[in-house]
């Protein structure tokens, strides 16, 4: 078996598997792959400006903003990296993961390098990856609710705390 065959039998989904359905819309997956596309590519173009300099934080903060754009474009989009032969299983991997854990990898990677060597270059370059975290963030906390079912609850709430309160009358009536 050679290692393409392996990397696509690792990115297949097993048949017994059940299916990621994290809840996103295939739009906003689509918005969410888009921004990390993006977020690579500010994150390299800022990298490679932010390592010329002889500051030697600004080309530490440099060079760990290429290794995020990196890892951006092994996630999600690895048709970027087809010279390397794990990227199918690295994408597959993280496609599994949920939301929230992307979110937490991605803004914990953006906001390293600005801790590292505070400059605006280091700022603008992870504020696109920093965003494509909080996208993630954002489809974690799940969608919005009905106006009919919050009526409802508002409702029960209501009832609630009157007879509560009819309860607390009686009390002070007898």
């Amino acid at each position: 078996m050679s290692s393409q065959d392996e990397q696509f039998q690792a990115a297949a989904p097993e048949p017994g598997a059940p299916c990621a359905d994290d809840g996103m819309t295939w739009w906003y997956r689509w918005l969410c792959r888009m921004a990390g596309v993006a977020g690579g590519l500010s994150c390299a173009f800022a990298g490679l400006w932010s390592c010329v300099t002889i500051n030697p934080l600004n080309i530490a903060a440099g060079v760990w903003m290429m290794l995020n754009a990196f890892v951006l474009f092994l996630c999600e989009a690895p048709f970027c990296c087809q010279f390397i032969e794990f990227a199918n299983a690295v994408s597959a991997r993280a496609d599994k993961l949920r939301p929230w854990q992307k979110a937490a990898f991605y803004c914990g990677m953006a906001v390293f390098p600005v801790v590292l060597s505070l400059t605006l270059t280091t700022l603008f370059g992870n504020a696109i990856a920093f965003a494509t975290g909080v996208l993630y963030g954002l489809s974690a906390l799940g969608k919005k609710g009905d106006a009919i079912s919050y009526a409802r609850i508002h409702q029960q709430q209501k009832q609630m705390d009157e007879e509560k309160l009819t309860g607390a009358l009686e009390g002070q009536a007898l």
